[in-house]
């Protein structure tokens, strides 16, 4: 498997434990003491965002393994309580955060795809198969952990480095971090980029302190680890925050704990009040920026094709506005014409820079849509001022989209070539059946050495790339169709997508696919 196949694998098993997060982050908010105010609650989503590294361990793992057996994630959480537990050993100053959780789900899933199988000598047949896979993974941990206590370190201040740099490059950072966020879209490894920036840029300590009204009830902050070495406990102390809506905050110390926040998502909820710097800007382009240039394309559709191109804009330009799963609608441009998705990438980056330059600051838990924004209201800064430039947004994309689609000529929903109209939704059929066709036009079980599926495309490794029918998948509703080296491929469906992968492999092997119908 070439390394962009590889990755994409990755990018997909690290899904599964990024979608615990809104559940975290609703458990959370909820409650704090400006909403309803329930400890148990709060403590509760508060544990799911503590133990993310873990978490990351187990869902790799299973993501990675051939079949999603309980087994590799058991297998994942062996080795990294292995892998940290050694490095810390050798070196006490390594905290390798959430790559350990990376880096032991990437163990145990291999070790599972390498051992589960393994028939051992009668006398020791109690640990073969799938037994033996927690302890290889262990095995291999400890031999990475010695390794990493004595080269992790170097590693980890360059990523220290890394993330002061970006940190302090301002409108440069955010601007490079906003474009290729999109640009990296279409090969499906934004994941992999946003798992630093969300996971592992910056960290702060928590501290216990009296609640005052510049904390609406709250009794925790998150501080530079610096600063927090030299706090007194007992004592008043001022924090200083950038861009928050209170920059000073005075309170009195109660508790210097041991607790640390990585990333952008985790210091933002752990009471960070200089977080949600690269969040912010994405809720003015996924609510307000795709919308409208759903409705430009919308108006620049020959009259006689808005009828069908309308419903299917309109109903995932609505998707990326309430829940800010974007895909479905940044696929039906980006291959149609590239240069907008260029545009949409550069715009994106610039919202980031408008976002922080105004001083707003927010944060989600799964992605930027209206549900994120409107439950996390409390813990933004200057919310209203993100609506406004959302609408400025909403205008820039309008008039640019329409502009160049005009302009330029370019393909849009409704303004392909004749022989190159693809169904811009997923047909309304039985998804059994569905799936047959799309198991068909991709060559059959023997074509697919391994089917997989994200949130809103399937992840496919081939035999043989040649014999996929890309004309019949995009007649069958496939949005676009994406390789990946020679044997790789990614075919976006939208939130179906899942449910498609599931039924391709329970088709059984043997099963005759020669009546089944293509379009």
């Amino acid at each position: 498997m070439n390394i962009l196949g590889y990755l994409q694998r990755l990018g997909k098993a690290l899904m599964l434990p990024i979608a615990v997060l809104p559940v975290a982050g609703l458990l959370l908010r909820l409650g704090q003491p400006d909403v309803f105010d329930i400890p148990l609650m709060a403590q509760a989503g508060g544990a799911i965002f503590d133990n993310l590294p873990l978490l990351f361990g187990l869902g790799i793992a299973t993501g990675l393994s051939k079949d999603g057996s309980g087994a590799a994630a058991l297998a994942g959480a062996v080795a990294y309580f292995v892998l940290t537990a050694t490095a810390g050993t050798v070196d006490p100053t390594v905290k390798m955060t959430f790559f350990g959780g990376i880096i032991a789900g990437i163990i145990a899933g291999h070790s599972y795809n390498s051992f589960y199988q393994t028939r051992l000598p009668e006398w020791l047949a109690f640990f073969s198969g799938k037994r033996l896979v927690p302890i290889m993974a262990g095995f291999f941990a400890l031999l990475i952990g010695i390794i990493a206590g004595y080269v992790w370190p170097v590693i980890q201040n360059g990523l220290d480095a890394f993330a002061h740099a970006v940190s302090s490059s301002g409108a440069i950072g955010q601007f490079a971090y906003g474009t290729l966020n999109r640009a990296l879209i279409p090969i499906g490894l934004h994941h992999v980029l946003n798992s630093f920036f969300w996971f592992g840029l910056d960290t702060c300590q928590v501290v216990n302190v009296q609640a005052v009204a510049a904390l609406n009830g709250a009794t925790q902050l998150c501080i530079d680890p610096a600063v927090a070495k030299q706090l007194a406990v007992g004592q008043p102390h001022t924090f200083e925050f950038a861009n928050s809506v209170n920059p000073e905050i005075t309170t009195v110390v109660k508790e210097v704990t041991e607790t640390i926040k990585n990333g952008d998502i985790n210091r933002f909820f752990g009471g960070d009040k200089s977080a949600g710097t690269f969040m912010n800007g994405f809720f003015p382009v996924m609510m307000f920026g795709l919308p409208a240039a759903a409705l430009a394309m919308f108006f620049a559709a020959p009259a006689n094709k808005r009828a069908q191109v309308g419903g299917a804009l309109f109903s995932v330009a609505l998707t990326a506005f309430v829940t800010g799963i974007t895909e479905p609608l940044e696929f039906m441009f980006v291959f149609l014409a590239p240069a907008l998705y260029a545009l949409h990438a550069v715009f994106t980056g610039l919202s980031l820079v408008i976002a922080n330059m105004f001083g707003t600051l927010h944060g989600f838990t799964f992605s930027a849509g209206l549900i994120d924004f409107a439950l996390n209201w409390g813990l933004a800064t200057k919310p209203f001022t993100l609506l406004l430039i959302g609408l400025g947004m909403f205008v820039l994309y309008f008039v640019t989209f329409s502009v160049a689609i005009r302009a330029f000529d370019l393909k849009s929903p409704g303004r392909e070539d004749d022989d190159e109209t693809a169904s811009s939704d997923v047909k309304s059929s039985d998804n059994g059946e569905l799936a047959k066709q799309y198991l068909k036009a991709l060559g059959g079980h023997g074509n697919l050495k391994s089917i997989d599926a994200c949130i809103t495309r399937l992840r496919l490794s081939l035999n043989d790339a040649s014999v996929v029918d890309e004309r019949v998948l995009k007649a069958l509703g496939a949005k676009g169709v994406v390789k990946l080296g020679e044997n790789n491929l990614q075919v976006i469906l939208g939130p179906l997508a899942e449910i498609v992968a599931g039924e391709m492999k329970n088709i059984g092997t043997g099963e005759d696919l020669t009546e089944v119908k293509l379009p």
